[in-house]
């Protein structure tokens, strides 16, 4: 296959930071999406409705001349986030749904949730009103090796948590392991998940191929071949529970380039892209219309796209960085090739 034609697809997890750094990188994703779920980790977090419309306002007018991209709102939980605050949320018509850091868990999460039973206020009233809850799906406890966080937060806080609210409706994001797929297809048809394009496409030797690669770690991390390859037969296998969630995170190059580099993958550049070429190696380009523009628009009760974009089996080369504000940031496969180019 020489070309492929897609209804134009969403990104429903999506880090764009803000100020001058976001103006660098919004263009990267409003080329490529109609939509994206816009994550509330910034500094301070996005914890109220009122900072989730300023923030929305700034995208807006940061958007490229011409663009109709939608950036569709979340806010940060906490242990103080209130019900009235929920209903506030849902009743603003630009929230869609309310994002779950474990505290310290990734970047800028620090202000997130220690005890996720201090929260259990705002979920009921998530429940009642069918407001999505998005799932950063690690435990932090030092005493738990990092390739295993992700199958413990299920067994100690996915388990109870929908014992406890059985109809609270979840994404399960940048899904990492067998565990969390297997976990996904037994829940109920209310549950979901996202999976990464750099996921699909590297297992954790590419964080150590000739040396240390900071370019490569994220968080969840990147996992062991038989992970990767589960991640993949999730992607394929046209199930509506497993949908586009590019995760794409900007850092600066000299934080990421440091003695405690960042985690996150910048990925918005070539991310759907990126995919095509993931569902390519797994002889299923015809699953992936399904997954990038269809079920995750199904899950979140949104109308489908109607536009279409053109991918076409074309090489090109990755830019070795790109502005990123005042600074530079190094995208996923700088210098190195991908496989698909977008057609304008």
């Amino acid at each position: 296959m020489q070309q492929l034609i897609l209804t134009r697809p969403d990104d429903w997890h999506l880090h764009l930071r803000d100020g001058t750094m976001m103006q660098s990188v919004l263009p990267d994703t409003a080329r490529r999406f109609a939509r994206a779920i816009v994550m509330p980790n910034l500094r301070p977090p996005v914890t109220g409705t009122e900072q989730a419309l300023a923030y929305r306002a700034r995208i807006l007018a940061a958007l490229p001349a011409g663009s109709k991209f939608e950036p569709l709102m979340t806010l940060y939980l906490t242990g103080n986030t209130t019900p009235q605050e929920i209903q506030r949320a849902s009743q603003s018509g630009a929230i869609h749904a309310v994002k779950l850091y474990p505290a310290g868990a990734t970047t800028n999460s620090d202000a997130g949730v220690t005890d996720i039973r201090k929260a259990y206020a705002a979920l009921e009233e998530m429940q009642r009103c069918g407001m999505p809850l998005l799932v950063h799906g690690e435990v932090t406890d030092p005493a738990v090796d990092v390739f295993d966080r992700e199958a413990v937060f299920i067994e100690r806080v996915m388990i109870p948590l929908l014992r406890d609210l059985p109809q609270l409706r979840v994404v399960f994001e940048h899904i990492t392991t067998r565990d969390a797929v297997q976990f996904v297809l037994s829940a109920p048809a209310h549950i979901a998940a996202t999976i990464t394009a750099h996921h699909l496409l590297y297992n954790r030797n590419a964080m150590f191929a000739g040396g240390l690669r900071p370019h490569h770690y994220c968080l969840p991390v990147l996992k062991r071949e038989a992970h990767r390859e589960a991640l993949g037969r999730a992607a394929i296998s046209g199930n509506p529970k497993f949908f586009l969630g590019s995760d794409s995170a900007p850092h600066e190059q000299r934080l990421k380039e440091s003695a405690c580099g960042c985690a996150g993958i910048y990925t918005a550049h070539a991310a759907i892209e990126l995919y095509a070429e993931a569902f390519e190696q797994l002889n299923a380009l015809d699953k992936l219309e399904g997954f990038a523009s269809f079920h995750g628009a199904d899950y979140y009760r949104l109308p489908r796209n109607t536009g279409k974009i053109t991918l076409r089996k074309e090489s090109w080369q990755v830019p070795v960085s790109q502005p990123f504000g005042e600074h530079r940031l190094v995208p996923l496969r700088a210098g190195e090739n991908v496989g698909w180019k977008i057609v304008d």
